[in-house]
């Protein structure tokens, strides 16, 4: 399921205007990793990150690094379910302070509804919603960038759904089972491990990943709200949100829409739309980060370009119009302007 890991030269091309994820899921795969008798600590240095500083909690990878440390470890462990195991493991201290916030919150929904609107400080990897639909309450996750490394794909969503229902558990107790799980990918070979795990029905091959809960499991009370220490935890979560590095997350998210809607690149407009801006404050606040639109733009066709270089099944055309430009001549003109050499050369150097 994996291609070949990330070239350790690829963490220097990393822009900071990623470095917005906290490494909790980093610290999780690397706890699990230690207990296969596995050191992660090289794969951490090939990306530019230094193990011992993993427990700082001011510490941010951007989110190329811990894909990079993702696809790697599955490769090197050889647990193709690892991401079930790394978020069944999770404990609601594993999330810091918005993990507090969630064993505080009224019902399974409101616990729910606070960890999506905080998953900024949670070091989530996806993009995660939830609202109610016509069979039940539905989370869903979606992946920042379609064309991400397929193993890094299916362990980040099957680590999501697995540490949601560890954290329930641990809240409700092991009697609790969500209603129906879907995911995207593929059917495994093996689907035990899943059986296991969630104990409902499931889906494979489905068009989103959704986890559905039943509305009796979703409106039930936790055993541990207090709405007192929910209110003065929100207080410190929204005090984190205001911090400078929210700027970080605005780019974080403007990268991501435009690594969903490629080939086509959503217009400015259309982005200042969707934040509930004039394009005039978006521009400001962009010009504040030292960037503007047109670069993020051409920083997310060169994480694409680059990832579809390292599959040989994909040829220049086809890279061409997946990351949104007019032409083979358009992509080449690109790529030596990014890196000073050709595209087949720099496929040669990423293989």
């Amino acid at each position: 399921m994996s291609d070949t890991p990330v070239a350790a030269e690829l963490a220097g091309t990393r822009r900071s205007t990623s470095a917005t994820v906290p490494p909790n899921i980093l610290r999780a795969l690397a706890a699990t990793a230690a207990e296969d008798g596995v050191d992660l600590g090289p794969l951490f240095a090939s990306v530019g990150l230094d193990e011992s500083l993993l427990s700082s909690p001011d510490l941010r990878v951007s989110y190329r690094q811990g894909a990079a440390v993702i696809e790697q470890a599955v490769a090197l462990i050889g647990d193709e379910r690892l991401g079930l195991r790394v978020g069944a493991a999770q404990h609601p201290t594993t999330w810091g302070l918005l993990g507090f916030a969630l064993m505080a919150s009224d019902t399974l929904e409101h616990a729910i509804t606070t960890g999506v609107k905080y998953q900024n400080l949670s070091g989530a990897m996806l993009v995660w919603s939830a609202a109610w639909e016509p069979d039940g309450f539905v989370v869903r996750v979606a992946l920042p960038d379609p064309a991400l490394y397929p193993a890094v794909a299916v362990f980040l969503i099957e680590e999501a759904f697995a540490s949601a229902v560890a954290l329930i558990r641990l809240g409700f107790g092991s009697e609790f089972t969500p209603g129906r799980v879907e995911f995207a990918f593929a059917a495994p070979g093996d689907a035990k491990p899943f059986d296991e795990l969630f104990g409902c029905p499931m889906v494979f091959g489905a068009a989103h990943n959704r986890l559905v809960f039943a509305p009796a499991w979703a409106r039930t009370v936790l055993p541990g709200r207090d709405p007192v220490a929910h209110a003065s935890t929100l207080q410190l979560l929204d005090g984190e949100l205001a911090e400078p590095r929210v700027r970080q997350e605005l780019l974080e998210l403007l990268e991501i829409s435009i690594a969903q809607a490629l080939p086509t690149v959503p217009t400015f407009a259309e982005q200042a739309r969707r934040h509930s801006a004039s394009e005039r404050t978006l521009r400001r606040r962009l010009a504040e980060c030292g960037t503007t639109y047109e670069q993020l733009v051409d920083g997310v066709r060169r994480e694409r370009v680059e990832l579809l270089l390292r599959r040989p099944e994909h040829t220049l055309r086809d890279i061409a119009h997946q990351a949104g430009f007019s032409d083979e001549r358009a992509l080449r003109r690109a790529v030596r302007r990014w890196h000073g050499i050709g595209p087949l050369e720099l496929r040669d150097r990423l293989g």
